[in-house]
């Protein structure tokens, strides 16, 4: 490949809309240029990042045994209705209508598309397992989409759907996947972490996700220092799931209730450094209404430890939660009396519904609002003072510190989402009345699994895990092109312009990947351009060089060049 005939364009100034520096290298490489809000088109050069990165995904996906096919990203309403997501999936769903009126979605995701093939295609259980995969764009219409291609609402994506026809072949497909992942990231030189995960709009039942590590995460990882960062065999998991170690019994009570004047503390931060006791001794009330077993609408008072804060996602898997949402002032004022700031179990107005999170429940004397304005109890004990909560469950998100369930302690890190797994389960299958014949002739419904990698995202996280300020380091596997070779002066010097041709040539001719800038630039806006768009080996060959017989070779990482005779150059670049 030579530069003179490709389309490079870069930036030499840092794009003002960006944030993220994934988002402003890829824009000053001219790797993309944005159409519309998280809309993007990606330049030859990023097309051939994206392409590197989907071979890894092919090869492994093939690998592992999955089917490759390819289906629409225009999906009929009536599918999404089969499964009741039309509307449960919310706004992120695309909605568009036909000129016959007829409604469709733009695919977020496609488990109905696939459903609705497996439920034409496969009649027997001796056609499973099988699990297809596809590569295709897919449309969520964030709220609002940034940070470049990390957040955008179009976007390349690998998806993948195995069928089984019992759970413990849907756990052989999961635990294939999971390892064909480990293969892909480990391949395309990134440093990442398997963690468990909530399954969210996709459902499901277990689930993990694998992130690629960098400060610049948007999610927070928790996991266990008994192993290391990069160890997958210790505990890890997203924030919104991960789980503290149970906390121990509670102690016997040793303090009376009594009143305590709070007449401008309404916090329990606040009301601790009055009283000048630990945080941890307070519990904070959040007030929220949900629904009781009949669906009736109902309020709730969760109890958390004042350091500790609630966990939305894990509070909207308590029964009755599942739609949850803040009460009122209103309703406080209904149900417990008081303004919110001084709000507790104790003595409410009308009866109420107590969640308290596992390390409330084994709490004694601690302190709470008085359901009076300027006033909260201290010495309030379970069983005495309170009836034991209604309900008592992991309600809060883990914190730096916490014990872990396998005796470490948990450390909170930044991860990037760039693949998720899970077992579906008969979810999707049974809404959709998919079902094959069991050995005994009976009909019998397959179980899913569901596995995506956001392959234009793992471009993005690549970069935040790889640069430095002159531009993008890439891991040779991911990289545009792995080796540069730079001409000085070819214009002027038909001799050196010969030899960097030959050169390039030969190391085509060996199966490596390499690109010949014979654009006429000077060394310096040459060097940089190499630089920033993260070749990771570069070539420069000059008059001088030629005359010692040496070229100039510097890897992308290197602090500096070094001169190479030609059998060296080529040992260190087969390397």
């Amino acid at each position: 490949m030579r530069l003179s005939q490709f389309h490079l364009h870069t930036e030499k100034e840092t794009p003002a809309e960006a944030e993220l520096i994934s988002h402003k290298l890829m824009l000053k490489a001219g790797m993309i240029r944005k159409l519309a809000a998280g809309i993007y088109t990606w330049s030859p050069l990023g097309l051939r990042v994206l392409r590197k990165v989907e071979a890894v995904v092919r090869e492994e996906m093939d690998a592992a045994g999955a089917i490759e096919l390819l289906m629409p990203s225009i999906q009929p309403r009536e599918l999404w209705e089969e499964t009741g997501r039309w509307e449960k999936f919310g706004g992120q769903l695309l909605k568009i209508r036909d000129r016959k009126d007829a409604e469709y979605a733009y695919g977020p995701t496609h488990e109905e598309v696939i459903t609705d093939f497996a439920r034409q295609e496969l009649a027997s259980y001796k056609q499973l397992p099988v699990t297809f995969y596809q590569v295709q764009a897919k449309f969520r219409d964030e709220i609002r989409p940034r940070f470049g291609v990390m957040r955008a609402r179009e976007f390349l994506m690998k998806d993948a759907y195995s069928f089984d026809v019992d759970a413990e072949g849907m756990a052989r497909s999961y635990d294939r996947m999971y390892a064909a992942y480990t293969r892909i990231f480990t391949r395309l030189g990134l440093r990442f972490r398997a963690v468990l995960a909530d399954s969210g709009a996709i459902g499901g039942d277990a689930s993990q996700e694998f992130h690629v590590l960098a400060d610049s995460g948007e999610d927070a990882i928790a996991w266990s220092d008994t192993g290391n960062e990069g160890d997958p065999a210790g505990y890890a998991a997203n924030v919104e799931t991960a789980r503290a170690a149970a906390p121990g019994p509670r102690p016997a009570s040793a303090e009376d209730m009594r009143s305590i004047a709070t007449p401008t503390q309404k916090t329990c931060e606040a009301v601790a450094e009055l009283m000048g006791i630990p945080l941890a001794r307070t519990v904070k009330s959040v007030a929220v209404m949900g629904h009781d077993g009949e669906g009736r609408e109902q309020f709730v008072l969760v109890l958390v430890r004042g350091d500790h804060e609630a966990n939305e996602v894990k509070l909207a898997k308590v029964a009755g939660l599942g739609d949850y949402r803040m009460a009122t002032e209103a309703e406080i004022l209904a149900h417990l009396g008081s303004d919110p700031g001084f709000l507790g179990p104790i003595a409410p107005a009308k009866p109420v519904r107590v969640v308290a999170d596992v390390e409330v429940a084994a709490m004694a004397d601690f302190v709470v609002g008085a359901n009076r304005p300027g006033e909260h109890i201290a010495g309030v004990n379970w069983g005495r003072d309170l009836p034991e909560p209604d309900t008592v469950a992991d309600v809060r998100s883990v914190v730096e510190g916490d014990r872990a369930g396998d005796g470490g302690t948990l450390r909170i890190m930044r991860g990037i989402e760039v693949g998720h797994i899970f077992q579906l389960g008969p979810k999707y299958a049974e809404a959709m009345g998919c079902t094959v014949l069991d050995a005994a002739g009976k009909a019998a419904v397959p179980l899913m699994g569901c596995y995506g990698i956001g392959v234009s995202r793992i471009v993005a996280a690549a970069i935040e895990q790889n640069h430095d300020q002159a531009g993008i380091l890439w891991p040779e596997a991911m990289a545009p092109w792995t080796v540069a070779v730079c001409v000085i002066n070819p214009k002027n010097d038909p001799a050196v312009a010969t030899a960097a041709a030959a050169l390039h040539d030969e190391l085509a001719a060996r199966g490596i990947d390499v690109v010949l800038d014979d654009r006429g630039l000077r060394p310096g806006p040459m060097f940089a351009d190499m630089e920033l768009i993260g070749i990771p080996h570069r070539v420069v060959v000059s008059a001088r060089g030629l005359e010692a017989g040496s070229f100039e070779y510097r890897a992308r990482n290197a602090a500096e060049a070094e001169s190479l005779d030609r059998e060296a150059l080529l040992a260190r670049l087969a390397g």
